[in-house]
């Protein structure tokens, strides 16, 4: 891989490198990203400073191996949670879709929006926008965007639902959602009812919207 400034720098070892992560991100949330040195985040994981300089480059390559790491653990929670609760075989009436797209809300809820590590790479991102350019039109925005999207094509086709495009819908549903609860003052993003009660609530609202006004065929 390559850093913002062409700067080549190798993969490195896995367990080394979630360490240096793990590291980084930590310091970044409880110190910011100017007040971190790479010397502290070496320390930290316990590996040497020329370490973290060969896997990272540089402290914004690294807040970028920090936020992707996060978006890639997001992205495999997310696809097992469509696969859990939007499976095509067990959905077959609308009645069975909205129970499954509320479950999938809540899960989502619980799963990720209450996580400090989901919420450290939220925070990170909107306090560092600036340093991130790669994060505009990222290839792992697409990847969660059509982990949804798929699903709901799928049930389009059968009938349960009326939508002509799919991303537009699953961009609606993120937004009658887990985006609503990101807009909540940071204390109400923690409390675990409440945020049930928003991905609940923009589940059905979803299913108001999107779903098929006749019966499935």
């Amino acid at each position: 891989m390559a850093t913002g400034g062409g700067r080549t720098v190798r993969q490195g070892q896995a367990p080394k490198r979630a360490a240096i992560l793990a590291a980084a991100k930590e310091l970044f949330v409880r110190t910011g990203v100017e007040r971190t040195s790479m010397d502290a985040v070496a320390a930290l994981a316990g590996v040497s400073k020329r370490t973290v300089y060969d896997y990272y480059g540089d402290k914004r390559g690294l807040l970028l191996g920090v936020v992707e790491d996060a978006g890639e653990r997001a992205l495999a929670t997310l696809r097992e949670l469509v696969d859990e609760h939007l499976n095509p075989a067990d959905i077959r009436e609308p009645a069975d879709l909205e129970r499954a797209l509320t479950e999938l809300a809540a899960a989502l809820g619980r799963t990720l929006l209450l996580s400090s590590d989901y919420l450290a790479a939220v925070r990170l991102i909107n306090e560092n926008e600036a340093l991130l350019p790669e994060l505009e039109d990222h290839p792992l925005d697409e990847a969660h965007a059509r982990v949804l999207s798929d699903r709901i094509s799928h049930f389009a086709r059968v009938g349960l639902l009326d939508a002509d495009d799919p991303g537009l819908a699953a961009a609606h549903f993120h937004a009658l959602t887990a985006l609503r609860v990101l807009n909540e003052p940071p204390r109400r993003r923690t409390e675990a009812a409440h945020v049930r009660q928003i991905m609940t609530d923009g589940a059905r609202a979803f299913v108001r919207a999107y779903g098929a006004q006749g019966p499935a065929e």
